[in-house]
């Protein structure tokens, strides 16, 4: 028999309805042994996420305050989710302490993890599984970083001692014993931790939609579902903007081999979207999706026989590093060479940067564009269809789309342009509507 786990995010988990269907996926299918879940998320539009409310208790106990009105919805919820599934337990002791820790400006990692502690420790119960304190478990080094292959030790060799078990998502602990959380959305990154550990078949991850779509639905109306996509087709996409997965949990399942299928709790029967180390050629499809970022900035520096002038380009980013900035894309010809960085990392240095760089690098022309918008065609099968670029930009042209900026990858799996901000929508529609 294989071994399939499952990570749930936190809008399968906002209630005790969400929790049934939880149960109810779990005891569905043999192979799903071991599960990993998230905070409680919203259950309603206006609601609150519990691991935001956490950080504001932590806020509020920082500055002196006592959090007891804080805490009390968090404690209303759980015990509320306990109530309505009429489990045996008793969290009120556990949920004393925790607020009491929290009231002491405890640690504010062991204030967030506790959205997820609590869930495991009542899906626990509820479907009789095991209970794992990744605290144990899942290791991180003096400076934060995991320690993967110590984790992926210990923990394999915990797991092999529990038939089923659940594990909480988005901590560890440090070498003191220290909680220790994963930035935010961190519970897929613990999924694929335990998927690698337990040596998975395949690794669920449980969330609210169905999978990847090939565009943005605020922006396209109804676009296609990705049904498969290859782990680096995931990564140009999730940095792209493309926010179903956490980038950085892709890494534990693609070191392993393991594929990765993004399912919805709410449509347990939908097939979803599967993502695989490689995929056979196809002919079906040129692309497999577009995203983008709003907000960056170009630099453009242009000088007479730039590419015969030593570190010439070094110097140019020494200028950016030196300004504490770091750069997304580098475009270069014969004689320029673009830099784009984003907004938010750039604004405060902009007269800085322009000195630096004429200082050092003495351009003809220097200019700085803000109000750029990135967008990514990203598919394995554009190495292979001739005219994949033209179709791109005759699409852009016909809606009257001014291309500020194009670079792609040496890998040829992916084309991005540079648009003025404005036309950003209009771009992506052109796109998808040109391809698919």
């Amino acid at each position: 028999m294989g071994v399939k786990v499952c990570k749930f995010g936190g809008s399968s988990l906002s209630d005790a309805g969400q929790f049934k269907k939880v149960r109810d996926i779990l005891l569905s299918d043999p192979e799903r042994r071991y599960v990993v879940p998230s905070a409680p998320g919203k259950r309603f539009k206006e609601d609150a996420k519990i691991t935001d409310m956490l950080y504001e208790c932590f806020r509020q106990a920082s500055g002196g305050r006592d959090i007891t009105p804080y805490f009390a919805p968090i404690r209303e919820r759980y015990l509320g989710i306990v109530k309505d599934l009429g489990l045996p337990i008793d969290l009120s002791g556990r949920l004393d302490e925790t607020q009491a820790r929290i009231q002491t400006y405890d640690n504010a990692d062991y204030t967030a993890s506790r959205g997820e502690y609590f869930s495991g420790v009542i899906l626990s119960c509820y479907l009789g599984w095991d209970f794992i304190d990744p605290a144990d478990y899942i290791k991180f080094d003096k400076q934060g970083m995991l320690s993967a292959e110590w984790t992926n030790d210990i923990l394999g060799e915990e797991l092999k001692k529990h038939e089923h078990a659940v594990i909480p998502g988005f901590y560890g602990s440090l070498p003191n014993g220290e909680i220790h959380t994963f930035s935010r959305g961190g519970s897929d990154i613990s999924g694929a931790i335990v998927a690698r550990a337990a040596g998975a078949d395949i690794y669920e991850n449980w969330t609210d939609v169905p999978g990847f779509l090939m565009a943005d639905p605020r922006i396209v109306d109804h676009p296609k579902r990705i049904e498969k996509l290859t782990y680096r087709e995931l990564r140009e996409l999730s940095y792209m903007g493309a926010t179903v997965l956490h980038e950085d949990s892709i890494f534990p399942v693609r070191k392993a081999g393991i594929p990765t299928n993004i399912r919805n709790t709410n449509q347990p029967d939908h097939p979803g979207t599967m993502i695989l180390d490689s995929i056979p050629d196809s002919r079906e499809s040129v692309i497999t999706g577009i995203a983008g970022h709003k907000n960056f900035t170009l630099i453009s520096i242009e000088k007479a026989m730039m590419n015969s002038e030593l570190g010439y380009g070094r110097r140019v980013l020494q200028a950016l590093e030196e300004a504490g900035v770091s750069f997304e894309h580098l475009p270069t010809g014969i004689d320029t060479m673009c830099v784009v960085a984003a907004d938010s990392e750039i604004n405060h240095h902009r007269e800085e940067i322009l000195d630096k760089i004429q200082q050092a690098c003495r351009p003809d022309i220097l200019e700085m564009h803000s109000g750029i918008a990135l967008i990514a065609t990203v598919g394995r099968g554009m190495v292979r269809n001739p005219g994949t670029a033209a179709r791109l930009f005759t699409a852009l042209a016909r809606a009257e789309v001014n291309v500020r900026m194009i670079d792609q990858g040496s890998s040829e799996l992916n084309i991005i342009v540079g648009v003025d901000v404005e036309d950003f929508e209009k771009a992506v529609k052109a796109i998808y509507e040109a391809f698919v």
